[in-house]
């Protein structure tokens, strides 16, 4: 993916700083720009996605901090590190993943997105049915949510079961689906009470193809030029609020995986075991959860603390072994709080 063209085409001089200087940089002086980028075919992309549904509504797209879309702007924000490699370095770096940093999962998140930005443009949710089918928008966010993995009364567009989190992630999701080119939702979702919600959606959309929009203010809020944080305080609010408060009363499950006998003294011990194998554990529920890397690494620390404290041993199959702590650290995930990303939507 390459980085982005500046308007005199200079390099930016701070691709090729050590991370401790580039933390150190103001956000506003990193003098990006989302034209020019990897990411802005796909924003021409989802754009005429829309427009060949008939919509006459063309969203601004502009760097932020992070994903959203604010409250009565009919546009989208993208996080900086996609405009440039080295930033999407320094952002796997710290947070361990990069959300948004394939062409695949950029386009997931663009398409949810626009489904806030058409609701802000059109005022969806001040219509009876809107508000009958999902909710009100009205509602306040959550500070976190249980989801319902189970259930079938919602499109599963995004990780971690998302659209349960709030009315408009509800729309938001279910747009998402909907503007989805072969997405086969009439298919993918028969049977499913969240079917009448994609139908509402279809109905909804034809009706609004053609109209102008309510809303068509192009401001740009908190877009990066007006971003004076640093990079390094940035990354420690995003740290902080990735980190979950799990309990740390785990210890039955650890003697049950691993053994405390003396018996077994010259075993290797269970927290050089974890450590050894934690990438492929954390990315393997990842995978499952659609939890945030980050989240489950900080879970993985205080678990391999607690062996270290427990000195437990590693005993058995290494191959079973790591799949029984997966299957352990994905039923903690699912039952302990589940947190929304960050509530830009409204």
């Amino acid at each position: 993916m390459g980085g982005i063209r500046k308007r005199a085409g200079r390099r930016v001089e701070w691709a090729d700083w050590p991370t401790k200087r580039l933390l150190e940089t103001r956000m506003c002086d990193l003098g990006l720009e989302l034209t020019g980028s990897w990411v802005e075919p796909l924003t021409v992309q989802v754009t005429e996605e829309l427009h060949a549904r008939g919509l006459r509504f063309r969203p601004s797209f502009w760097l932020s901090d992070e994903w959203f879309s604010p409250s009565g702007v009919p546009g989208v924000a993208v996080p900086f590190y996609l405009a440039h490699p080295r930033l999407m370095r320094l952002e796997r770096n710290v947070m361990l993943e990069v959300e948004g940093g394939t062409r695949s999962s950029c386009l997931r998140l663009l398409r949810h997105e626009l489904g806030h930005a058409v609701q802000h443009a059109y005022e969806l949710q001040r219509r009876r049915r809107w508000r009958e089918c999902f909710g009100r928008s009205s509602t306040p966010y959550p500070d976190s949510y249980r989801p319902n993995p189970a259930s079938r009364n919602f499109v599963q567009h995004l990780d971690a079961w998302y659209a349960q989190s709030h009315p408009d992630e509800d729309f938001a999701e279910t747009f998402a689906v909907w503007l989805t080119p072969r997405s086969d939702w009439r298919r993918r979702y028969a049977g499913w009470p969240a079917i009448r919600k994609l139908e509402y959606v279809d109905e909804l959309m034809a009706g609004l193809a053609g109209s102008r929009p309510r809303k068509t203010d192009r401001s740009r809020p908190y877009s990066l030029p007006t971003l004076r944080k640093t990079l390094l305080e940035h990354y420690r609010a995003k740290r902080e609020r990735y980190a979950p408060g799990y309990p740390d009363q785990w210890d039955g499950d650890l003697l049950r995986l691993f053994s405390s006998s003396s018996r077994h003294a010259d075993r290797e011990t269970a927290a050089s075991f974890l450590r050894r194998n934690r990438a492929e554990i954390r990315e393997l529920v990842a995978r499952w959860t659609g939890e945030y890397q980050f989240a489950l690494d900080q879970v993985l620390k205080q678990m391999i603390g607690r062996c270290r404290e427990l000195k437990l041993r590693a005993v058995g199959p290494e191959r079973t072994l790591r799949t029984d702590f997966a299957i352990l650290l994905t039923v903690h995930t699912v039952n302990y709080v589940y947190r929304g990303r960050e509530w830009h939507a409204v």
